[in-house]
């Protein structure tokens, strides 16, 4: 068994790997827009895709997703989030997941997701 923490920083890593004999499981941070200009599409656009570059540097992806839970300051962006997740996700593959509402770090996030996926 091992575990390997990515990106770390002084008050959290951006991923922990477990290792254990035959594959593991990845803890994705909360990821959020790098540009919170943009609008609830495009936030959860940005999302998705740092979520897929941590799967990727990992060694697993989006098909491998156990548990996503999501947060949403203004329910009214439900819609549109889902949106951008269902055109994202893989037919078939839809992991379990909550949706929040809850207050950001930033007022300006639209989004927070905190992901768990298999190796």
């Amino acid at each position: 068994m091992s575990i390997q923490r990515f990106d770390v920083g002084t008050r959290l890593s951006e991923m922990a790997v477990h290792r254990t004999g035959e594959g593991g499981t990845v803890y994705l941070a909360g990821q959020v827009a790098a540009d919170a200009s943009q609008d609830i599409r495009g936030q959860t656009a940005q999302v998705l895709a740092a979520i897929d570059a941590l799967l990727a540097r990992a060694g697993t992806d989006k098909r491998r997703l156990l548990r996503v839970e999501i947060f949403l300051p203004d329910l009214a962006d439900f819609p549109a989030l889902n949106e951008v997740w269902e055109a994202w996700l893989p037919a078939g593959e839809a992991p379990p997941r909550a949706t929040v509402n809850a207050a950001l770090a930033k007022p300006e996030w639209k989004v927070e997701m905190l992901v768990t996926a298999a190796l």
